[in-house]
């Protein structure tokens, strides 16, 4: 049995040169792979590729959050810093003296899938107010998952994020 295995040729000072084309494409993709192996991890969703930005001590990962409307996708990084028993705009005070903000709903929930485990069973400011009345504001319980609005004069808890182009 005859074993076939495709080569690339190319011309070295005059000679031509054959080398398997498997030999090739490991040669490339390793090449790729220590051109971006540090400091950032890939990782793939659907066919957008991506790579996780670097984290300080405490921050924890969130996700990649979609854009809306023409808005560029981000990545959602969990600051350590936690606030309890404040009101909304103390929670958006200590979001700025941390360099962070509060999360608005749509990461919250992303908060909720995949570092629920980061919070307390408690309710938590999200930085959206009511379009429809502004003495009230919204915030997330990371007990049940649930969303709700708040007069925002209650106190609550309060997490903060940052976010990071992709």
């Amino acid at each position: 049995m005859t074993q076939v295995t495709e080569k690339v040729a190319f011309e070295v000072g005059g000679a031509q040169v054959l080398i398997p084309k498997d030999a090739v494409a490991k040669n490339w993709l390793a090449s790729l792979a220590s051109e971006f192996a540090a400091p950032l991890t890939p990782f793939v969703l659907g066919t957008l590729s991506a790579a996780r930005p670097i984290l300080a001590a405490g921050e924890k990962y969130g996700g990649v959050i979609l854009g809306k409307d023409g808005e560029a996708d981000y990545h959602l990084i969990l600051l350590p810093d936690t606030a309890e028993d404040v009101t909304w705009e103390q929670a958006k005070e200590r979001a700025i003296a941390v360099g962070g903000d509060l999360p608005n709903r749509r990461e919250q929930s992303l908060l909720f899938a995949n570092l629920k485990e980061e919070f307390e069973s408690a309710w938590y400011w999200s930085s959206e107010q009511s379009e429809r009345n502004s003495l009230v504001a919204w915030n997330q319980n990371f007990g049940n998952g649930g969303q709700n609005y708040n007069h925002k004069t209650n106190e609550f808890c309060a997490r903060f994020v940052r976010r990071s182009p992709l």
